[in-house]
């Protein structure tokens, strides 16, 4: 596995900017759009499961239950920007991750934020 696989986050070409701060040094918030999120639920497949059972007696990490968040989180990262662009933001602020069991099959990942326009301070 290469170190793609482990994690994840924007390229730097991409219209959206997604950060975890409350703001942005240089610039100041235009128009605030309001929530955006990406949502999405990944099952494990039973390969992975199968491995990570055994793995789990001796110790060590999961890589495959780790490539699989990653490429979750990765995915609900993308739809959180799609989102947001759509609605006219060229940033999101505050952007967290809330990662959840659903109903015991999967891994529901959301990712969500506070859209905005951004304008560089003068």
């Amino acid at each position: 596995m290469s170190i793609s696989d482990y994690g994840g986050g924007q390229t730097e070409h991409s219209d959206v900017l997604v950060v975890t701060t409350n703001d942005v040094p240089g610039h100041r918030v235009e128009r605030v759009i309001g929530e955006v999120f990406g949502l999405t639920v990944r099952s494990r497949h039973l390969g992975s499961q199968i491995g990570a059972g055994l793995k789990s007696m001796v110790g060590g990490e999961l890589k495959g239950l780790t490539k699989t968040l990653v490429q979750t989180r990765n995915q609900a990262m993308e739809r959180l920007v799609e989102q947001a662009r759509a609605r006219g933001a060229n940033a999101v602020l505050m952007m967290r991750f809330d990662v959840t069991e659903a109903a015991d099959i999967g891994t529901e990942v959301c990712a969500y934020g506070t859209a905005v326009v951004l304008t560089p301070q003068g």
